[in-house]
């Protein structure tokens, strides 16, 4: 046998083994098949081990039939899934994790702020000017609001009717019916003011976590059928947060005030509004109320104590579990005024009296005294009711404030900026005989006035008052002689223009003073450089002699004028004036006094003062101011009469100072468009002087 014949027969019967082998179901079969592959009718798998016949889909089989090389598809994808969970797991825990922490807590606890007792304002005598009264205040928390709008709304109309004295809806706040019969109770005005409220504030931010104020001063039966339904409405709350009333402790009975002269210097409280908000500290919340003006503004912090907190937990309506912890309030402090309240009513009475006499309706008074800045009394009228403002006014009511011609929330006695007038004289005076420029028997000759080339500068007398010294100028308030003592003439040198406006400084003119009041304005003194850069003119001789007599551009304010007088008075210590005296704690126990205050002493020799006070005494005893010599008590003063309009009348001034010996009380009147200082302004002076001096001296 050839070896090619050979190697065929070998290669068929390796062949015949192979179909033999095939044709065994018991043979074990090894190889590597392709998932899911079939072949010659039989289903292999990676490994078998079956009753392997020729025809697998009438047979019984036990295989394994998955592809574990797909796994590796299938971990990617898990891997990737995990991944992003990791990730986004990361993101609340570690990244925003303190962020819904905070949250969760807030859901959970919740930390109210308890309001400190404001404290109480008292006259010298203890009398109480004002009270705290309950205030009901309705506010809102809107992440606890609602979601669901027809809800939210249902809950708003419920409110809505209690707050315009309807009958509240018996219904579940929760329930919706098909039939929007919700909306079968129509809709009032402050159903629409409390959507319009909501609407600015997105829910979900952090502003939706903060109170959200809607109304305060709700009446008391009105807030008790509140406070029945607060457990069935999620967000709403209702405080009882401290409103003031002002009050005129007349008989010792104190009596709800109205308009009344107190108003300026107590001011009013009133809700804390956004700006003020952002610039306070954070003891202040949206709901809450502070000082607007006046003595309330001024001593704000001081009033309104230190505000407790305690810590609660509350149920998923946000209503109160339990307390965690608590840290009590401290009240606020009360204050003692030096204000003397019978005197402020005596001053008011007279001063309408007059004003209603001569048709007039604006003035200013100040009282006080001369020894340590203290203030008696303060008007400026006309004047307004404060308990408007605490109530919480309408716009309408706003409205008429500021449209009145004769501003009654201005308070001029510290705010108003006007000509001195004749009153000025005095620290000029004063200033000339510092300086050297005359001396005590120094005279010039008036004739009428002076005159500078075509200009002419008069007196008010006609054809002048003659041979005048300092006293008599003071006395008579002889212009003449102020022309040369504060511009010079021919040979003759004064004081100048920096001379004029030294001694206005020293004396208190052009700065604030410092009083505790809010508003204060700080007057004017003229300059050259002021007058070349506002004006665009140079500085005249004219304008020198203006100011030395009060006139021109020059402004001071009541309180400025007064401050002045009182530093004649006490030869020579400029103080700084107060209201507030002594800050009281628990019981009134005395916790801090304010001491007088110096602004500046010894600039002006005793002497030349004493001279100054001798020419005001004879002011009174024969001069502009005679009317006051019939008093009991000796009186120094000064009359002015400041022009400002040429279609209107002169401001009328006053000041003065008694006893002369040993001055007590110092007084300055201003009467607008009052014509004469001699006049009006006198007269209500004589009257003031004459009921302290037989009421209190």
């Amino acid at each position: 046998m050839s070896p090619k014949i050979s190697k065929i027969t070998r290669k068929n019967k390796f062949l015949e083994a192979l179909r033999d082998k095939a044709s065994d179901p018991f043979a074990v079969k090894e190889g590597k098949f392709k998932f899911g592959q079939l072949k010659d009718n039989v289903y292999y798998s990676d490994w078998t081990e079956q009753s392997f016949l020729s025809d697998s889909s009438r047979k019984e089989v036990v295989t394994r039939t998955f592809n574990f090389s797909k796994l590796k598809y299938l971990a990617g994808i898990a891997m990737f899934i995990l991944a992003i969970l990791l990730g986004r797991a990361g993101w609340l825990q570690v990244v925003k994790g303190e962020y819904y922490y905070l949250l969760s807590e807030d859901n959970r606890l919740r930390a109210e702020t308890i309001e400190p007792k404001r404290g109480i304002i008292y006259s010298q005598d203890f009398k109480p000017l004002v009270r705290n009264k309950a205030n009901f205040v309705l506010y809102f928390r809107p992440i606890d609001l609602p979601r669901n709008e027809l809800v939210r709304d249902n809950l708003l109309r419920q409110i809505s009717r209690i707050l315009e004295g309807e009958p509240p809806i018996n219904n579940d706040i929760f329930t919706i019916f098909p039939d929007n019969s919700l909306n079968l109770v129509s809709d009032n005005a402050s159903f629409y003011r409390m959507k319009e409220i909501l609407s600015t504030v997105k829910i979900g931010s952090l502003e939706s976590y903060q109170p959200l104020f809607i109304v305060d001063n709700i009446e008391y039966e009105k807030a008790i059928l509140l406070t029945l339904e607060l457990p069935n409405w999620p967000g709403v709350f209702l405080s009882n947060k401290i409103r003031r009333e002002y009050l005129l402790p007349t008989d010792n009975v104190p009596a709800v005030a109205g308009e009344s002269s107190l108003a300026h210097i107590l001011g009013y409280t009133g809700k804390i509004n956004e700006e003020e908000l952002k610039n306070l500290s954070s003891e202040y919340s949206p709901i809450d109320y502070i000082g607007k003006s006046g003595l309330e503004y001024f001593w704000e912090k001081e009033l309104k104590g230190q505000p407790g907190r305690k810590n609660i937990e509350v149920d998923a309506l946000g209503r109160q579990k339990k307390v965690i912890n608590e840290v009590p309030a401290i009240d606020g402090y009360n204050l003692l005024l030096s204000l003397d309240f019978d005197l402020q009513r005596q001053v008011e009475n007279i001063v309408t009296t007059y004003l209603k006499k001569s048709g007039l309706k604006r003035a200013s008074v100040i009282i006080l005294n001369p020894n340590n800045g203290e203030i008696l009394a303060l008007l400026s009228w006309p004047t307004y009711n404060n308990n408007l403002f605490a109530k919480g006014i309408s716009q309408e009511e706003y409205n008429q404030f500021l449209n009145n011609p004769d501003h009654p929330l201005f308070n001029r006695a510290i705010s108003g900026e006007f000509p001195s007038g004749s009153t000025i004289k005095p620290i000029f005076a004063a200033g000339a005989l510092e300086e050297g420029v005359i001396n005590e028997k120094t005279s010039f000759l008036s004739t009428g006035g002076l005159r500078i080339g075509e200009w002419f500068f008069p007196d008010w007398k006609a054809g002048g008052h003659g041979v005048t010294n300092v006293r008599a100028a003071l006395a008579w308030s002889v212009n003449t002689f102020f022309y040369y003592i504060g511009g010079g003439y021919h040979d003759f040198n004064g004081l100048g223009l920096s001379g004029l406006v030294k001694y206005s400084h020293l004396f208190g003119l052009g700065v604030l003073s410092g009083i505790d009041l809010s508003g204060e304005a700080d007057g004017f003194v003229p300059t050259q450089n002021w007058k070349e850069q506002v004006k665009k003119e140079p500085w005249y001789i004219g304008d020198t002699y203006h100011f030395a007599i009060g006139q021109g551009d020059v402004l001071v304010t009541p309180l400025q004028v007064a401050n002045y007088t009182a530093t004649i008075a006490n030869n020579g210590t400029l103080y700084k004036p107060h209201l507030v005296t002594k800050f009281l704690g628990k019981d009134n126990q005395v916790v801090r006094e304010i001491k007088p205050e110096i602004i500046r002493d010894n600039f002006i020799d005793s002497d030349n003062l004493k001279i100054v006070r001798e020419g005001m005494r004879q002011a009174v005893t024969m001069g502009s101011a005679h009317y006051l010599n019939s008093l009991s008590v000796a009186v120094a003063g000064k009359t002015g009469t400041a022009q400002w309009s040429t279609q209107k009348s002169p401001h009328a001034w006053f000041i003065g100072f008694a006893p002369y010996e040993n001055p007590e009380i110092v007084i300055t009147v201003l009467v607008e468009e009052g014509r004469e200082g001699s006049e009006i302004s006198a007269l209500i002076a004589h009257d003031v002087l004459n009921w302290y001096f037989s009421n209190r001296y």
